[in-house]
């Protein structure tokens, strides 16, 4: 292999894996000129000149009752990528998140190819659940890439290399605050309104299990804060099921729907105008930390699973925010916790003292990688020097 010719076969499963994948390729592309593409890519990607072998809208279903209809195609998906990969032997196998496909496929690749160097994009988070996966994936991976700066130690001593890359919510260019006013002015929302986000996740039982919480929460709130305006940004996939279940809200929230012609562009002028935002737990509490809004976030699963999870975690928080700072001033209200009067009481404690989080939401704004070389371009050097 020429050091600067690689061949390389990408594979992602979902839209935020094809944007981590784009963003790879093109760094490859400026790094090493002569570098070669083949994979299972979505549109991003495929702007970065990766072909694709079947569309990757096909690999892209989540939840039991999504997966068991699908299950044949996707194994004949699985196999038939897994041959093709053996076949055109290249340098290296980067599979991206997914890593219910993606496992598998590096598994079924190793098994027959063991030179093929095997990549993934995305570590599990055995930081704070099912450790055992880190030593079941050093089976079948050889190097990791991190979006989070504590996680190479637990991969590294599962046996593989790994490294931190950034992630990309540290390198996002955000509205400024006269696209915020703008987005309030369009919105009918006063410039001096204190404005609350509602955030329930994108998922539908997410949505479905937090619209009732959360909707109390924002009643509660707005009996002691009456001047309050909330704004819901609702994901595409659930937004016809966002204005169902806040139909018997009692106070009302802007619902920014992506299928009624709301813009990420909107959706971003939003989380700058924000004085405090109510969230699910999850990446979400990054975008909020880069927009520099506090936050208080809230979750919770079926009884039963909230039982398990208890039993399962091993970490004392969940938010990302918190962890990556190293902090705890983030509000979080989790399982059985997840209740609307302590919610509540929360975010009003946050509206009353925004300041309280921004240093911490600064530093891991700093620790991702802001300010420093694209995540994508550090993922491609990683990728490279593994090679290398």
């Amino acid at each position: 292999m020429g050091k600067l010719t690689p061949r390389l076969f990408l594979l992602a499963g979902e839209p935020s894996g094809d944007a981590l994948g784009g963003a790879l390729a093109a760094g490859l592309r400026d790094l090493a000129p002569g570098v070669r593409f083949d994979g299972v890519a979505g549109p991003l990607m495929k702007l970065a000149g990766v072909p694709s072998l079947f569309p990757m809208d096909e690999l892209t279903v989540m939840g039991l009752a999504e997966v068991l209809p699908r299950y044949l195609d996707l194994r004949r998906r699985l196999h038939e990528t897994a041959e093709h990969i053996v076949d055109s032997k290249p340098d290296a196998l980067i599979t991206i998140d997914s890593p219910d496909f993606s496992l598998r496929l590096a598994r079924l690749v190793k098994a027959r190819a063991p030179g093929i160097r095997t990549i993934h994009y995305v570590a599990p988070s055995v930081w704070a659940w099912r450790p055992g996966r880190a030593a079941k994936m050093a089976k079948c991976i050889d190097q990791v890439l991190a979006l989070l700066p504590f996680e190479p130690p637990y991969m590294e001593a599962a046996g593989m290399a790994c490294d931190f890359v950034g992630h990309p919510v540290a390198a996002e260019q955000w509205p400024d605050r006269r696209m915020a006013q703008k987005f309030r002015a369009a919105r009918g929302i006063a410039a001096d309104a204190p404005l609350v986000l509602v955030l329930p996740g994108s998922r539908r039982g997410e949505v479905t299990r937090l619209a009732p919480v959360f909707g109390e929460v924002a009643a509660r709130v707005a009996a002691a804060r009456p001047d309050l305006r909330f704004v819901l940004p609702a994901a595409a996939p659930v937004a016809a099921l966002v204005h169902e279940l806040t139909a018997s809200w009692t106070v009302r929230p802007v619902i920014l729907d992506p299928t009624r012609g709301s813009s990420l562009p909107e959706k971003a002028a939003a989380f700058v105008a924000a004085d405090a935002a109510l969230a699910a737990s999850g990446t979400v509490s990054l975008e909020l930390a880069a927009s520099d809004t506090p936050m208080v976030i809230a979750y919770t699963f079926n009884p039963i699973t909230n039982r398990l999870m208890k039993r399962m975690a091993l970490i004392d928080t969940v938010t990302l925010v918190n962890l990556v700072s190293d902090s705890r001033v983030v509000p979080e209200f989790l399982l059985e916790n997840c209740r609307p009067a302590p919610i509540a009481d929360a975010l009003l404690g946050v509206l009353a003292d925004p300041a309280a989080q921004r240093a911490a939401m600064r530093l891991t704004m700093e620790r991702l990688g802001r300010g420093g070389p694209p995540p994508g371009l550090r993922a491609a050097e990683a990728v490279l020097r593994g090679l290398g």
